[in-house]
């Protein structure tokens, strides 16, 4: 082994977390290359010399894996292994003065907008010349596109505007920029993503733009599938429905987290939007767009949430019937509204409604599937797994979503297109065969 005087310095950047942490080490990514920096992301050799931890300080089990895997990396920098190890990301901006005493092995800890810091930690410079350029992670044909920063909703339960600061937009033109320049390299779909979708230039330009900012991107040749992620249901701005319904490369497809169905939760929550009114909105959304796929979270467990309360929302869940749907535990989060609440729901209980809650969506799910079954969809193709090559059509995200498998006898190529005709439906997977 290289002793540490004459190791050339190769950095491994791992990422944990959300698709907007994927976002952030792509863009440090980018900027280590283009400073001539050895670099891998999530490396699965032990030949780094450096590690850059980008961490995940959402939920418990979010922060309970991002301080594993820096136990992970000290150990091995006392092995030897590893020189320097950083830790950047949610985690770190939320918790570094009180991780550092506890882990004093980490030799830098970074706070969600100190690139320039890490940059200049790492021996590179910040170069201007490669904003909107991003070296993607991801398969290069779908990408995701972070339309903002930070958060000004005052829900009761985050702590995402503690971690990521105020909502900044970011210009129209810089995105249609890196959109141009992702669609240049062979990027097909865009997944848009921000802590709040639906806020998106009210900063900036003194009002909701979201639906403008779709039409432009929708004009970026080469970008076949534009999705949306993470849209808030208080205000949201209907007019981005006209923009889904008329544009054919914008996917029938949105997440709209509603985190519960009980209006008396949701106050608590601060959500600004009762029960009755996110049903209206659900009702309104698929009235305008009836072919759009919902997907949308809810948490259970929140403080004050009796058995009524979740027997409101479990009966929301089945009269709403979403396509796609996720579900939390509550975690209790120091420095927000909800954590001066007791956490009074036993970690028994709140797993026992979440498993309730998915029962209840695995059966929706299973059936709206079956409905498919007979049916042709447009399929874009991610990966190779043993006997089937998989993908998804518009009305699934990765690695959320529901997935179309085919016989990897049957050739397709990774990154394209091909027509798929169901024959065979699961609760959360769809079979089929490609058509000509």
């Amino acid at each position: 082994m290289k002793t540490k005087g004459n190791r050339k310095t190769h950095v491994n950047i791992v990422t944990l977390g959300c698709s907007k942490n994927v976002v952030d080490s792509e863009i440090l990514f980018t900027q280590l290359k283009g400073n001539g920096v050895s670099v891998e992301h999530e490396s699965e050799n032990d030949d780094s010399n450096v590690v850059v931890i980008n961490t995940c300080g959402f939920i418990d089990n979010a922060k309970q894996e991002s301080i594993d895997t820096i136990l992970r990396y000290v150990d091995a920098k006392e092995s030897g292994i590893v020189e320097k190890v950083y830790v950047s990301g949610c985690l770190s901006h939320r918790f570094k003065d009180e991780l550092a005493p506890e882990i004093p092995q980490v030799d830098a800890w970074f706070g969600t907008n100190e690139l320039p810091r890490l940059l200049k930690t790492l021996k590179a410079d910040y170069k201007k010349e490669l904003v909107g350029e991003r070296l993607l992670t991801t398969p290069a044909h779908y990408a995701y596109l972070k339309i903002a920063e930070g958060c000004d909703r005052p829900c009761s339960f985050c702590a995402i505007p503690l971690m990521r600061g105020k909502h900044v937009s970011t210009p129209m033109d810089q995105l249609v920029t890196q959109a141009s320049n992702l669609a240049a390299k062979g990027t097909k779909e865009l997944i848009l993503i921000a802590q709040d979708l639906t806020y998106y230039g009210l900063d900036i330009y003194k009002k909701r733009n979201l639906a403008e900012l779709l039409d432009k991107l929708a004009d970026v040749e080469g970008i076949d599938w534009i999705r949306l992620q993470y849209a808030y249901p208080a205000g949201f701005p209907m007019d981005i429905l006209e923009v889904i319904k008329n544009r054919p490369n914008v996917c029938n497809y949105l997440d709209m987290p509603l985190q519960h169905g009980s209006s008396e939760i949701l106050k608590l929550m601060r959500r600004g939007i009762n029960r009755e009114k996110t049903e209206e909105l659900v009702d309104s959304i698929r009235q305008k767009v009836p072919d759009i796929a919902l997907r949308t979270t809810l948490i259970a467990g929140h403080p004050g949430e009796t058995e009524d309360h979740f027997e409101e929302m479990y009966r929301f869940v089945e009269k709403m019937r979403f396509d796609r749907l996720g579900i939390f535990q509550y975690s209790h989060e120091e420095d927000t509204h909800s954590y001066s609440m007791p956490d009074d729901i036993p970690a028994e209980i709140k797993e026992e409604r979440t498993d309730l809650i998915m029962e209840l969506q695995q059966g929706i799910s299973s059936e709206l599937n079956q409905k498919k079954v007979g049916n042709t969809f447009k399929v874009l193709f991610d990966r190779k797994e043993g006997d089937y090559f998989i993908g998804r059509t518009e009305y699934d995200s990765p690695e959320v979503d529901n997935e179309v498998l085919v016989p990897a006898s049957q050739y397709v190529r990774l990154g394209d297109f091909a027509n798929v005709r169901i024959n065979r439906a699961e609760e959360f997977d769809l079979f089929g065969d490609v058509i000509s």
